[in-house]
């Protein structure tokens, strides 16, 4: 290193110094450096003292280290110190620490292969990096993608992605991953999905063209160049590839640990397969060309599944399965040929056994002969001047030209499957632009190192230098830009190494030369090259002890080159007579593979070459004779043309760099190994680009990033308004050396270590306030700490001296207290001796007075006894001899009785005896007698029956009297037994006497039991009391218990409580998730709509010039929405396009589907239509027959004339209308005449009583024709009503009046009938003739009207009449039942069909489930059994709805037109005034008062207007003049009100179109004005305005509950637009989804910008350096979004849909989805920029979210969860800002970042970059410890959040309070041809 940064070597400086083993080390100056010092002394980072020696010769001092604040960086030219160590530190950093794989080196990409599979590559991160600047975001190969996309349609230049890097470092992926890229950002310009074909490419060519090395599983063994084609609209048309170098030596060897193209392992894997068995293959052990390398498995590799990737693209690329078979037929060949065994027959010949089995098979698989081919694998042909010879070749010869001829075949399929792959790439479309992605072999160094390694290490020559070329050339223009001194830097150029390799008399040029010899060789060929190069050329030398060798040093390093198999490798020879053979084969593929250059030129017009190790891409051939010249050229020859064709074809277009590196030789996770990283690094040319940078001024910083990072080193005075001024000054006083910078126009360029000196400066200047803050704090703090302890002294002082003071208190109180109270204590005992002296003398008296009163009492007592004893002897005596007289007495009774007794039973029996009293007993039997003798009669047949129970009765009376009996006995054995106890009275009294006695002896007892029962009350009281205490404490306990079981049943229902809101919350997630995916289908389903529109404007477009007749399919329908109708405003506004549309379908599975189902249904419409009509006739031919035979016999039965019955009612309504059209007729003339006279005498004075009389018949002309509509309506509603209500009753009454008319006896009976008929047929047709029936009452009214007058004046004639359209009416209705019987036949006959298709779906399930494991099948189903018991119940209610709306509805209109009925007959009563009367009063017009028109909400329009209505009020309105001037929603209210009126006057044609007019019109300005927001949100207030109209005015009682009276009268009467509702509500969804795409264009540039970019808080972060890829700047510049930005165009959005009469709770949504997309975008941003994950902008996002939610306040909007979608952005910032050090750290952490994701918070935690020195980096120990806490989350693995996600909307009903009477239409509209009704 130069010696100009000396003063930067001081203690503590940081260097790097070289080392063995980790290449460079860092260490630390101990000591400061002085000019001329011969060491440095060092200090390791292990604390290890160095002493550095210096260069005496050189005296260059070690590299210095970059500050910490610069390690990590995006991009390494933002480094300070560019050089080696500084690099390759760099990317250590980023890819241990940080786990990040590309790193920006100035135009380079650094992509080091992490050898694990990351989650960077969705099409989130795509569409992340989409539209990016490639410096805004981190570094990607996405990010290169969309540069070279981006350049390509800004300067219309055609791009190239360069991927280099050795084998192993992935340049296969990331050219996939490029690929991707393109195929997913642009799109294909056909149907063809070109993209899908690129992509499918590369598991044919890896198949083919990669294999297994000892450094990369999936190595690339050719280098291929991929120019995706693009059209004018940068839209993907096709591509073409080209090949390089094919490695055809690994089909016949490799090394140990390799493999052979994995094509040949695929096919063995699948050896099993039925197709494959004519291959005759087995095992890749099998063939010796598979089994070599002794490796023939890769870990996590399925060969088998490969095959069929393999397969898969094949086929998607157009190549059938018979070409796939045919390729396997060769591929298996060529092991089979290697198989084939050749022995020596003597030293110069050799031979193949007979009956070869592998020769056999590869002769049977490409069709040749087993004898011609084995005689050419051992002899060769050869031809002098004047004779051929055939010679045997030895065995080493034989088995080299077999294995020649296994390379030539697998070149040959290589270049045919390459040829086919451009064919199916190519297409007809004319490119416009293209994109290159070249991916090539780096530069290569191995131990031997032969002609491969030579021809790769010369291209990589050639690119290498024209990298350094344009690396330079950039470098150049940016100092022009910025018009700086520019001075020639000077670097490396490695034309000599190429002029070595190219030039003539060059090594290519020798080897030619020499192949060209007769007897040439390696070892001549090697002499000829030291004789020319060794000593003129300094790049070429020769190894000391080898001969056979040469030295080239080229760019990257030295490479020895073995010369041993140059000449063959570069001849490529292969013995023609074999190739003679295989052209004359029957395989048809083999002929084709080896026919000739012109015929197999490929589809770009190129040709492949055939010779060595690549395939060219040549220039069509003129001649035969030139190919086969061309055919002869050397594989160096025709590598070096193809070279430079890929140089021209790159220097003409903009290449854009990607280095791949890999990391270490072993494969190993994010493992780095120095030595091999620095290794590639020297040979990729980042290094030489590093170089060149620090050879200039490599930082560069704009004057506004310059003055922000380093306004902390100016002074006050320093800053000037003009920015560019104030940083001239301060950079001149801080760097006194001018050399050391320069000022651009826009930019100041600073020398290497510059910025780092700068850095210094600052972190000093810093580091020096920081020292003064500390102070001044610490001061602060030690003087607080001072106070806060002179404080706590004092306050011990006082609570001390305090507490001293109450001890003393104490003592004083405790010695007053012992005197009272021994005081006390003296005074109790002598009280307590006198007492028990006092109470000693009251006892003994109390004794002796005692002992006294109780002798004196037991004398007394002694006494009373005595007495008492006396009195209960005597008591005793005198009852024991009453009882003796009293016993006597009453068996002297008993005696006397009995007697008397026998004396009456004796009479009796007499009595019994005697007839009469037999009679007297049985008076009253005669009579029951016969009775049971009727009753027998009655019951004869039931004789015998009667006679069992008769026999039964018998039986039981029988037992009866056994029974009686036993009781008599019984009452005699009682008899007996009293006499005995009569006896055993005695004995009883004795028993008395001794009971007596024992009584006594019991008393003494019961005093003893007493005694003993007192004292166990005693004992059980005490029990009790216990007993009461447990009672207490069971209590307790209970209570306790019911405290705990409350408690726990307050905990379970709180859970329960939470599991319910846990399952609501869930259930409301299905059901967003629900809403979700029906939105998404609606969206996909416009976005086929309108891509099919677009495909037919373009049809028509393509089909307008081109005259004749067009054909259009009799079967074609429009394309309407699959919820609309067909519109005959469509037809008529697509009148010349109409003709045009033919089923041109899309190619998408979707269109097809359309229209079958639109097939199957128009076939279903025919045949409803065919079966209508056979109806229709059936039912004609019915009535026609009953109508014959109904006159037949009323002809028969009537005996009345009817002289005019023979005209029906409808006759004579149709009389009326014509007659009514007369008077009109008759009044437009007379309006005429009038209007004429009017303007002949305009003078005169009757002309304004003229033009009144005019105005007042046109008001009664409306009048008229609106009651006309009512009565028509009224007829037709009062029909079915009438029919519906009294069915029953005209089932009966056909048979009532049917009978003759005679039968009716009296005038009063005629006139009871007449009544009846007015009141049973009250229809229309009889409300027509009113007169009539009145005249017949006032006749029947007559004083006793003659039967036979009334019938000859012909009253009876009216009354038949009357019958007469009674039987029709019943006709009808019979008629009615008849249609509706079949109509429900109809549609059983529906159910039926539905319920078989039902069980046949129902078998395909059970079938399909009976195939699934147990588990699954259970699952399915279950699942289509709640599927379709939901539908039922879905589909029952929905039924009931319908019923319950069209009862509602029949009641409401059945009120009211009873109302009107019963008005116009009041009307036509007041009124009975004929028409002569009323034209004879004298008219005055002038005086004739006019009654106000009341206004119902309808507007009417013709229907030719309706075209007009649609223009003027959707395709030609301006929103911005209508939100403006009129009320909000006028459209939708107008539209509305024309609906009413149609629906009014029961036209469904009317209806339908208008709706379907409506809706396609809006769908169409969307279309054109989609982008306008203001448009779409007008569009979306007024579709959800009239899908509110059509709910609130529907008639549902359950829209209907905030409707007026009068709103209520203007429901819809006739129609149920249900359906409509759900159509518009799609409508609406649509609207509302472009709504939020068109606010998502206009918000996407302000959100990065505003939130992220901008500081709001000026000051609180600082810019970093930064390097070639320039970041947008955080200074708000003019043209920059800030934050303001964003909230003025929220504003704009709310203010916007508020005055569009947006509903609020849309407006919430529409808000919540703004935010979500906010904090998405900030936060995918935030993670995939390194540069903004720092403390200091995680306080500007946290402010910036604060804005926002000030907004949401401001507006009132904190409730419509637009807050909840920041949080996810809000915990990011918080993490920010957090500590990250400890386990403490860590669980915060965990428990705060909930709403992010595991791999969002180790990303943050990786991005995460100190900006100031200040800060620390997060440890990888701290990371790994979140890993582990947070490894049980459940989440998604997803890295970004989805910005495209569109939460799902619904649309609450809002009804409106305005009456629609109320809505006058503004003549801006221009739609005076509305009439308001």
């Amino acid at each position: 290193m130069n010696r100009e940064l000396e003063y930067m070597f001081i203690e503590c400086a940081r260097v790097w110094i070289p080392d063995a083993e980790e290449v460079w080390k860092s260490a630390e100056l101990s000591k400061d450096y002085k000019n001329g010092d011969p060491s440095l002394q060092l200090m390791l980072e292990d604390g290890t003292s160095l002493e550095h020696k210096l260069d005496p010769k050189t005296k260059n001092l070690p590299y210095l280290r970059n500050p910490d604040i610069l390690v990590g960086e995006n991009d390494l030219t933002a480094l300070s110190y560019l050089h080696e160590p500084a690099v390759l530190h760099n990317l250590k950093v980023r890819f241990v620490d940080s786990k990040l794989i590309y790193t920006y080196c100035g135009i380079v990409l650094v992509a080091i292969n992490p050898y694990e599979t990351l989650p960077i590559y969705g099409s989130d991160i795509i569409n992340a990096y989409s539209g990016q600047n490639m410096g805004d975001m981190d570094p990607h190969i996405f990010a290169v993608a969309e540069e070279a996309y981006k350049q390509m349609a800004r300067d219309e230049r055609n791009q190239s992605i360069i991927v280099s890097g050795e084998s192993g470092a992935g340049k296969t992926v990331s050219a996939k991953y490029a690929m991707r890229y393109f195929a997913t950002v642009s799109g294909s310009a056909s149907e063809a999905n070109v993209e899908e074909k690129v992509l499918a490419s590369n598991p044919i060519m890896e198949a083919i063209g990669n294999a297994k090395t000892t450094r990369n599983d999936n190595s690339s063994r050719f280098g291929k160049y991929i120019e995706i084609g693009f059209d004018t609209r940068f839209r993907i048309i096709g591509a073409n590839m080209r090949t390089y170098l094919l490695e055809k030596s690994r089909v016949v060897f490799q090394a140990d640990e390799e493999r052979n193209y994995h094509i040949f392992y695929q096919l063995c894997a699948s050896s099993h397969l039925p197709e494959f068995k004519t291959l005759k293959l087995s095992s890749a052990n099998d063939f010796l060309y598979t089994r070599q390398g002794r490796s023939p498995v890769i870990d996590g590799v399925d060969d088998t599944k490969e095959l069929c990737t393999t397969r898969n693209a094949f086929t998607l690329l157009g190549i059938n399965e018979s070409y796939q078979m045919g390729l396997f037929q060769v591929l298996a060949a060529i092991l089979h040929l290697g198989n084939v065994e050749i022995k020596d027959r003597d030293s110069d010949s050799s031979v193949i056994p007979p009956n070869n089995r592998h020769l056999t098979a590869f002769c049977d698989l490409v069709g040749v002969t087993y004898q011609d081919m084995s005689q050419w694998l051992c002899h060769r042909k050869l031809k002098t001047a004047t004779e051929t010879y055939i010679k045997t070749i030895p065995r080493l010869q034989a088995t080299n030209a077999r294995d020649a001829l296994s390379k030539h075949i697998y070149a040959k399929l290589f270049n045919w499957i390459v040829e086919h792959v451009n064919k199916a790439l190519i297409t007809n479309v004319k490119q416009h632009s293209f994109i290159g992605v070249l991916d090539i072999y780096g530069f290569e160094t191995f131990e031997i190192n032969s002609f491969e390694q030579f021809c790769i290490n010369y291209a990589n020559e050639k690119l290498q230098q024209q990298f350094n070329m344009h690396v330079f050339k950039l470098e150049q223009e940016e100092y022009m830009k910025e018009q700086i001194p520019w001075t020639l830097i000077d670097f490396y150029d490695n034309q000599p190494c190429i002029n070595l390799i190219e030039a003539k008399m060059g090594v290519l040029d020798l080897l030619d030369e020499e192949c060209k010899m007769p007897k040439g060789s390696d070892d001549s060929w090697a002499q000829k090259l030291y004789n020319t190069h060794l000593k003129t050329c300094s790049l070429f030398e020769k190894p000391r002890m080898s001969n056979r060798a040469f030295i080239i040093q080229h760019f990257a390093d030295k490479v020895e080159y073995q010369c041993d198999g140059f000449l063959a490798k570069n001849k490529d020879t292969v013995n023609e007579e074999q190739i003679n053979v295989l052209k004359a084969s029957k395989f048809d593929l083999l002929v084709e593979l080896f026919q000739d250059e012109e015929k197999a030129t490929s589809p770009t017009g190129q040709v492949q070459g055939t010779g060595g190790r690549t395939r060219l891409s040549i220039k069509p051939d003129k001649s035969r004779e030139k190919s086969s010249k061309e055919h002869k050229k050397t594989v160096g020859c025709q590598f070096r043309n193809s070279l430079q064709m890929l140089m021209e074809t790159l220097n003409a277009t903009t290449p854009h760099y990607v280095r791949c590196i890999k990391p270490n030789d072993f494969k190993l996770a994010f493992t780095f190994d120095p030595k091999r990283a620095v290794q590639q690094l020297r040979a990729c040319g980042v290094l030489e680009t590093i170089r060149i940078s620090a050879a200039g001024f490599p930082s560069r910083w704009t004057y506004q990033e310059f003055f922000s990072r380093y306004r902390v080193l100016m002074k006050q005075k320093d800053v000037l308004p003009d920015k560019k001024m104030t940083c001239r000054n301060v950079l001149e006083k801080l760097v006194q050396d001018q050399d050391k910078y320069q000022f651009g126009k826009t930019k100041i360029f600073f020398r290497a270590g510059q910025v780092a000196y700068l850095e210094k400066l600052r972190a000093d200047k810093l580091r020096a306030a920081c020292i003064r803050i500390q102070k001044t704090i610490r001061c602060w703090l030690a003087r607080k700490k001072y106070l806060r302890k002179r404080s706590a002294a004092i306050t011990i002082q006082r609570y001390t001296r305090g507490y001293q003071a109450r001890c003393l208190a104490k003592f004083m109180r405790r010695t007053q207290a012992a005197t009272i109270i021994q005081k006390y204590q003296r005074m109790y005992v002598e009280k307590k001796r006198y007492r028990q002296k006092q109470a000693a003398a009251l006892a003994m008296q109390t004794i002796l007075r005692a002992y006294m009163a109780r002798q004196k009492y037991q004398a007394l007592l002694r006494e009373h006894k005595a007495v008492i004893i006396q009195k209960r002897v005597r008591g005793w005596l005198a009852r024991c001899w009453y009882k003796r007289c009293l016993v006597s007495i009453v068996y002297l009774q008993c005696c006397i009785r009995r007697m008397r007794a026998r004396r009456e039973l004796k009479k009796l029996k007499i009595e019994a005896r005697s007839v009469e009293h037999f009679k007297k007993l049985n008076k009253g039997m005669e009579n029951k007698i016969m009775q049971l003798q009727r009753r027998i009669d009655e019951q004869s047949k039931e004789n015998r029956t009667v006679n069992e129970r008769l026999i039964g009765l018998e039986s039981s009376y029988t037992a009866e009297t056994e029974r009686m009996r036993g009781d008599l006995n019984r009452l005699r054995g009682v008899e007996e037994e009293a006499k005995n106890k009569t006896n055993q009275v005695t004995s009883l009294l004795e028993e008395l006497e001794r009971l007596r006695k024992e009584l006594s002896a019991t008393q003494q007892e019961k005093k003893t039991i007493e005694d003993w029962a007192q004292t166990y009350r005693d004992e059980m009281e005490k029990m009790v009391s216990e007993l009461k205490d447990q009672n207490g404490s069971l209590k307790k306990e209970k209570d306790d218990l019911n405290r705990l079981i409350q408690e726990q049943s307050q905990q379970m229902t709180e859970k329960m409580a939470r599991a319910i809101a846990q399952e609501t919350q869930q259930l409301e997630t299905d059901l967003n998730e629900e809403r979700s995916r029906y939105q998404n289908l609606l969206t996909e389903h416009l976005r086929l709509e309108e891509k099919y529109d677009d495909l037919k404007e373009e049809m028509v477009s393509s089909n307008v010039s081109k005259p004749g007749h067009r054909r259009t399919d009799s079967t074609h329908s429009s394309n309407e929405s699959e919820y609309t109708y067909n519109s005959e405003y469509a037809e008529l506004e697509e009148g010349s396009r109409a003709a045009e549309d033919v089923t041109r379908g899309i190619d998408t599975s979707l269109t097809l589907k359309l229209q079958k189902r639109l097939t199957e249904l128009e076939q279903e419409k025919q045949s409803l239509r065919n079966e209508l009509e056979n109806k229709e006739e059936q039912f004609q031919r019915a009535r026609a027959r009953d109508d014959a035979e109904f006159k037949k016999a009323r002809g028969a039965g009537a005996g009345v004339r009817v002289p005019e019955g023979k005209h029906s009612k409808e006759n004579k309504r149709q009389e009326l209308e014509s007659e009514n059209k007369k008077l009109k007729h008759n009044l437009a003339e007379m309006r005429q005449s009038l209007l004429g006279d009017a303007a002949a005498g305009a003078g005169a004075p009757g002309s304004p009583a003229y033009k009144v009389l005019l105005e007042q018949l046109n008001a009664s002309c409306e009048e008229l024709d609106v009651r006309k509509e009512e009565v028509l309506i009224l007829r037709s509603q009062l029909v079915s009503q009438k029919e519906a209500m009294h069915h029953k009753e005209t089932m009966t009454e056909p048979s009532v009046y049917a009978e003759d008319v005679s039968k009716l006896k009296d005038a009063d009976e005629l006139k009871q009938a007449c009544i009846g008929l007015k009141d049973t047929n009250r229809s229309p047709r009889f409300m027509r003739k009113p007169l009539e029936v009145s005249d017949l009452l006032s006749r029947l009214r007559s004083a006793a009207p003659d039967f036979h007058k009334l019938n000859e004046d012909g009253e009876l004639w009216l009354v038949n009449q009357g019958l007469k359209e009674t039987i029709r009416l019943l006709e009808h209705q019979v008629q009615t039942q008849r249609r509706t019987y079949e109509n429900e036949v109809e549609a059983l006959r529906g159910e039926l069909q539905n319920v078989k298709e039902e069980n046949n779906r129902q078998q395909q399930l059970l079938a399909q489930n009976l195939q699934l494991p147990p588990e699954a099948r259970i699952e399915a189903s279950l699942q289509h059994e709640i599927t379709r018991l939901t539908n039922e119940n879905l589909d029952l209610m929905e039924q009931l709805e319908k019923q319950d709306r069209t009862i509602r509805k029949l009641k409401k209109q059945l009120k009211v037109y009873s109302k009107r009925i019963g008005e116009m007959g009041a009307g036509q009563t007041e009124g009975q005034t004929s028409p002569g009367q009323m034209v004879e009063e004298p008219i005055h017009p002038v005086n004739i008062p006019r009654r106000e028109k009341d206004f119902q909400g309808m507007l009417e329009y013709k229907k030719e207007d309706e075209l007009k209505l649609v223009k003027n009020l959707i395709l030609e309105l301006k929103p911005r003049g209508v939100a403006v001037n009129l009320i909000p929603g006028l459209p939708a209210y107008i539209l509305f009100m024309c609906l009413r009126h149609a629906d009014y006057v029961n036209d469904d044609q009317k209806v339908r179109t208008l709706l379907t007019s409506t809706i396609n019109s809006i769908k169409k300005i969307l279309k054109k004005r989609g982008d306008d927001f203001e448009t779409v949100s007008f569009w979306l207030a007024n579709t959800c305005r009239f899908l509110h109209c059509l709910k609130q005015y529907s008639g549902d009682e359950a829209f209907m509950k905030h409707n007026t009276s009068r709103q209520n009268e203007h429901c819809l009467s006739n129609f149920d637009l249900a359906e409509y509702r759900q159509v518009i509500s799609d409508l609406a969804i649509q609207i509302y989804q472009q709504l939020i795409k068109c606010m998502e264009n206009i918000l996407q540039p302000m959100i990065v910008s505003g939130m992220l970019e901008h500081e709001t808080i000026q000051g609180v972060s600082g810019v970093k350096p930064t390097g070639l890829r320039k970041r947008t700047s955080s200074i708000a510049d003019e043209g920059t979004y800030t934050l303001d930005s964003i909230l003025r165009q929220l504003s704009a959005f709310h203010s916007t849909m508020c005055q569009h009469g947006t509903d609020p709770e849309l407006i919430k949504q529409v808000v919540k989805q703004q935010f979500y997309i906010i904090g998405a975008v900030t936060l995918n941003n935030l993670l995939l920029r390194k540069d903004m994950c720092s403390w200091s902008k995680g306080m500007q996002i946290r402010y910036n979210v604060s804005q926002l939610e000030e907004w949401l306040r401001d507006k009132g909007l904190m409730t419509c969860g637009a807050k909840e979608t920041l949080e996810p952005l809000i915990q990011a910032a918080q993490l920010l800002q957090v500590k990250k050090k400890t386990d403490e750290d860590a669980e915060a952490i965990c428990s705060m970042c909930l709403a992010l994701t595991t791999a969002q918070i180790v990303k943050v935690l990786n991005l995460y970059t100190p900006v100031n020195e200040f800060e620390e980096r997060v440890s990888v120990a701290f990371i790994r410890t979140i890993q582990t806490r947070l490894r049980d989350r459940c989440e998604s693995p997803q890295l970004l959040m989805d910005t495209k996600m569109i939460y799902p909307v619904t649309f609450p009903f809002s009804p409106s309070s305005l009456a629609l009477e109320t809505i006058q239409i503004p003549s801006s509209l221009n739609l005076a041809f509305l009439t308001r009704v």
